[in-house]
């Protein structure tokens, strides 16, 4: 059993009892609370303000399915594994539950908010009342529902001979108790929402009206059951278990994954939505008939599956959305006739995604499949997307044949199916495809490519911090690192046997890899910042990331900042450090960008014996998170970037840009909570319209010259 954290004591500012460190879900939930903000945010145009309404209920459905089904089977399980601010499973799903329930509870008052704005803009969500008072959209709807619904439809009635039927996880249902007229014989009846049938139905017309499914059928209940009475009904809806543990004795991982995802659809249930009013006799038959008893229960007075308000955001009005953005592609590329190998070979290029498209990504692998010159291709795959242009590339140049090895990542959460079909038909073509390790992820995200040139071969090597995944690269802002430094394609081809081979990497020159020493490198780091310190010199790290969780690296910055270390973090979601208190983080701050791209990039900075930004300042990029899983149990890469031009682009305009951003930030504070940086009306800052407008440094090329970049200044708020 893991010891409690221990609280600290005499530390000024801190009272008594309370932990160094925040709990990692409540923190995570207060991430949630972020996009639900923006949600309210009135600089953001309407539906994308249901955008993030929606957003934050699929991110809380995966939270529960995830994170609370741990807890809750460490629980079940008698684990008292305390977590690092020294809570035990049951205290932290306690403590879940009540923030969970205010924040469902908060999302529904922003949606009863954004139903009022919807309709001012001519987009209204008709309840039964609205349709009665519209003949020609009832008429409509009963010939849908008729035609289009009620075949589709399976009423299960609930007795001895019925036993409940099973419900999927995120399964939408109604369930009604009911009297037959002819004889007064009762009767419960399930209905479950089929996955075919959309969550609303926009009736024709140029008015944007809608319907929710479940207001048409109970409009039309009296069209499923004629000879009935309705006594009561109600609505709900469950969150199950969805993780997969890898046992470490698993034979075939293909074949264990391929029986995993056809249990983790059969999940136990750990959360448990009812609709508020329902009958206290159906509401012990649902909870027992889906056995419910370990569950997380709870009633909502508004809509159930905020989730599925995403359905709302495809309504035809650009109006109502973000302008339409169009990513650039390099013109360095372009200056070479789009020949990505001749770009690289000239100097080491970053692109910088969403901003310059993902295309290039893709046109170096489709050009290395079409490329005689090229003899050998490797590729990581962790998330792929199910419309890869990057597979079809890998099976297109293993058709032509070349040497081609794909690591598809089996472990990679809620994609492990479309990987397994991915894997079959990179086999099917000949490409050589490993699974990677039991026990870890590889999380890396890596591409490798030897050509045959006139002195030699020469290797060409991408890095990034993003998947190769087309959709998300629309949304997420990563970097993308393409070099041809014969130190980098030396470090790849380690790291690639590493995986495939199980060889351990030796004397790796500009990547660091996790499990090998990630961390104990940033320890290094750090530690040099103090002695810079200690020297007279300025001490100062800069760094980017999605989460910041591993206690021995919290502690680290907690030691260098009492050392006169100056530390700004910006960590979008779960931060469990606590800045701003006197005698343990004085000198470290914590920001969060929550806006319209998803800040997903990892990019760290150190002084090196200067202040920051400086020109001598080290610069990495990587794929991983500073949490425990991506330093212990998680193939990652982390690259030192040297190319003047790159490191400018990554350090004087990603990193001062992100903390600069005053209209789509937040300060953490030492209690907690975050507060949103309000812009200063002189110099209002938003780093995703600058980056929208602005050209980068590294892709430029001679365009450069006639068209300066802004140079950005940090400003201390």
């Amino acid at each position: 059993m893991a010891s409690a954290a221990q609280p600290i004591s005499g530390v000024p500012g801190l009272p008594e009892g309370q932990s160094r460190y925040f709990n990692r879900e409540l923190s995570w939930l207060a991430f949630n609370r972020r996009v639900l903000e923006e949600a309210c945010n009135p600089a953001h145009p309407l539906l994308e303000r249901l955008r993030f309404l929606s957003i934050s209920g699929n991110n809380l459905d995966e939270f529960f399915m995830v994170r609370v089904a741990g807890l809750k089977g460490q629980q079940l399980l008698g684990v008292e594994e305390y977590s690092a601010d020294g809570l035990t499973p049951a205290q932290q799903l306690a403590a879940i539950a009540d923030e969970a329930d205010a924040l469902t509870k908060s999302q529904q008052q922003v949606w009863n908010d954004i139903k009022v704005e919807l309709i001012n803009a001519g987009i209204q969500v008709m309840g039964n009342d609205d349709v009665d008072a519209d003949a020609e959209a009832a008429a409509w709807l009963a010939r849908y529902f008729d035609e289009q619904v009620f075949p589709v439809l399976t009423p299960q009635a609930i007795d001895p001979a019925h036993p409940f039927p099973f419900i999927p996880n995120k399964g939408f249902s109604l369930i009604f108790d009911m009297r037959r007229r002819s004889d007064g014989e009762p009767i419960h009846e399930l209905l479950m929402m089929p996955s075919s049938v959309p969550r609303f139905i926009r009736v024709p017309g140029q008015k944007a009206r809608y319907v929710a499914i479940e207001t048409l059928i109970r409009r039309h209940i009296g069209t499923l059951f004629p000879d009935y009475e309705v006594l009561g009904h109600g609505a709900f809806r469950i969150i199950r278990d969805s993780d997969i543990e890898v046992e470490e004795e698993a034979e075939d991982l293909v074949r264990f994954f391929r029986s995993a995802i056809k249990r983790r659809r059969r999940g136990r249930v750990i959360r448990l939505k009812l609709e508020a009013g329902m009958p206290a006799e159906l509401v012990a038959l649902v909870r027992e008939g889906i056995d419910a008893s370990q569950a997380i229960v709870s009633e909502s007075t508004g809509f159930l599956g905020i989730a599925d308000l995403e359905g709302l955001v495809d309504e035809d009005r650009p109006d109502l959305k973000f302008p339409p953005f169009t990513p650039r592609f390099p013109e360095r590329i372009r200056e070479h006739d789009s020949d990505c190998f001749a770009a690289i070979r000239t100097k080491d290029i970053v692109v910088h995604h969403p901003y310059e498209t993902f295309d290039v990504v893709v046109a170096f692998l489709r050009q290395a499949a079409e490329d005689p010159d090229v003899v050998a291709i490797k590729q990581t795959l962790y998330r792929a997307g199910k419309q890869s242009a990057i597979i079809r590339a890998l099976i297109d140049a293993a058709e032509a044949g070349k040497s081609v090895t794909a690591v598809v990542e089996l472990k990679a959460r809620f994609d492990e199916e479309q990987n397994i079909l991915w894997a079959s038909a990179l086999e099917r073509a000949g490409v050589q495809v490993v699974y990677g390790f039991v026990d870890w992820k590889t999380h890396a995200k890596v591409s490798m490519i030897v050509r045959r040139e006139e002195k030699g071969y020469r290797t060409y090597c991408h890095l990034g911090t993003g998947n190769y995944h087309p959709g998300t690269a629309k949304t997420y802002t990563d970097i993308s690192f393409f070099t041809a430094d014969p130190r980098v394609g030396r470090d790849v081809a380690q790291l690639f046997n590493y995986i495939t081979g199980y060889v351990a990497p030796r004397d790796l020159e500009l990547i660091t890899m996790s499990p090998y020493g990630l961390r104990e490198h940033l320890f290094a780091l750090i530690d040099s910042e103090v002695e810079n310190v200690r020297a007279g010199k300025p001490g100062a790290i800069w760094a980017k990331m999605n989460a910041l969780v591993d206690p021995a690296i919290i502690d680290k910055l907690y030691a260098a900042s009492g050392q006169g270390v100056e530390i700004d973090l910006i960590v979008r979601g779960i931060c469990c450090l606590r800045p701003g208190i006197a005698g343990l983080s004085e000198n470290i701050r914590v920001k969060s960008v929550v806006g319209r791209f998803l800040e997903h990039s990892r990019i760290w900075c150190f002084g090196n014996g200067e202040d920051l930004p400086g020109r001598n300042a080290k610069v990495f990029i990587s794929s991983a998170d500073w949490m425990p899983r991506n330093f212990d149990r998680r193939v990652e890469h982390m690259l030192q970037v040297e190319n003047p031009t790159v490191h400018a682009q990554i350090l004087d305009q990603v990193m001062v840009a992100n903390l600069i951003d005053n209209e789509q930030s937040w300060r953490l504070l030492p209690n907690g909570c975050y507060e949103r940086l309000r812009e200063n009306d002189d110099k209002p800052f938003n780093l995703h319209r600058y980056f929208m407008t602005n050209p980068s440094l590294s892709g430029r090329g001679a365009a450069l010259r006639s068209g300066a970049v802004p140079k950005l200044r940090l400003r201390r708020n």
